[in-house]
């Protein structure tokens, strides 16, 4: 099985690549959502990310993949179990990328009684889903505007809560479903719901490139990576390299980035000027302003991230307005300049 492309070596697109990478930094974000046209290397980055991605600590042979070092309270019941009696086996791994089908059932996404067991032993033994697999990693969904609405309330309810529960046939159990959402679609196809728009902290708008030059680079680009995947991976390691060191230092400063209160007080006009609904957008701007601020190498968040971020944080959250056809980003971008924030 060969590499995934390179993260280093896609060409534009650049809000989609900063988007995946400001919610690597902070998983609280919410997640991606990724709007447009097809092959327009939506899923490339999404998978490139997550193999750039410093690995991490999970318990050995967990189907959840419990964190050994997290409080044994939030452990699954077989790790809970394993923990009372001796110290858990750790084991590394990469984040992992789960997709979501759009035909896959509710018990396939959360998990269901495992029949085999149940015929062949007459035990009720739970057998994880999609859920469990995506816990601590991506779970990808592509046309996520084509998803059933009640698997959309199934990942509602578990996006709030970081928790799966399974009340069925018999069987309870909770464990564990932290992840970073990704979903892309193209709108052409249909609209998602305003619940789970809501839902995504960030959201990206990507188009086929209209330069010339930026195509031909990036028809050379991937037809080199087809030819020799394990040669092209090589000529961009370094790079990427470099980008992982980015996302880990982000992380290892986050939290004493600081977001002061004049710059909160610019948010909230901002906010306030786009009638935006509730608190989460201000919430998800703030975050995404400081995760943006630690992959700059910046110790205090200032208008200038504001500028550059706000269309991912603010955009799908507004309302329509029948009486202006301009786009929403362009109408964060008018309140931006009405309030004086760089851009």
């Amino acid at each position: 099985m060969s590499s995934p492309f390179p993260f280093s070596a896609i060409v534009g697109q650049e809000d989609m690549k900063l988007a995946l990478q400001m919610a690597a930094v902070d998983s609280s974000l919410g997640g991606v959502l990724v709007f447009g046209d097809r092959g327009t290397g939506k899923t490339t980055a999404m998978r490139a990310l997550a193999s750039l991605l410093p690995k991490i600590r999970v318990v050995e042979g967990c189907a959840f993949a419990c964190d050994p070092e997290d409080d044994p309270a939030k452990l699954c019941p077989a790790c809970q179990a394993a923990v009372a009696g001796a110290p858990l086996e750790v084991t590394w791994r990469g984040a992992s990328v789960v997709d979501l089908p759009l035909g896959a059932t509710e018990d396939r996404i959360v998990g269901a009684l495992d029949i085999e067991k149940a015929l062949a032993q007459g035990i009720k033994a739970y057998e994880p889903g999609l859920l469990a697999a995506a816990n601590r990693g991506f779970l990808y969904i592509d046309e996520v505007n084509l998803l059933e609405d009640h698997l959309v309330d199934v990942l509602l309810d578990v996006s709030v809560s970081g928790i799966n529960v399974v009340e069925r046939d018999g069987l309870s159990i909770r464990h564990a479903a932290r992840f970073i959402l990704v979903g892309s679609g193209n709108p052409e196809e249909g609209e998602l719901r305003p619940q789970l728009l809501d839902r995504f902290g960030l959201s990206v708008d990507v188009s086929t490139p209209a330069d010339v030059d930026q195509r031909m680079s990036i028809v050379r680009l991937r037809d080199e990576y087809e030819t020799d995947a394990a040669g092209f991976c090589q000529r961009y390691a370094l790079k990427d390299q470099r980008i992982r060191e980015r996302i880990e230092s982000a992380r290892a400063t986050l939290a004493d980035t600081i977001v002061d209160d004049a710059t909160l007080r610019r948010m909230s006009e901002l906010c306030l000027a786009l009638g935006t609904d509730g608190l989460r957008g201000e919430l998800t701007l703030l975050r995404a302003c400081r995760a943006f601020a630690a992959l700059e190498g910046d110790d205090y968040v200032n208008e200038v991230h504001i500028g550059r971020i706000a269309a991912m944080a603010l955009a799908h959250r507004l309302r329509r307005d029948p009486l202006d056809e301009s786009g929403s980003s362009v109408r964060v971008q008018r309140a931006m300049d009405t309030l004086g924030l760089a851009a």
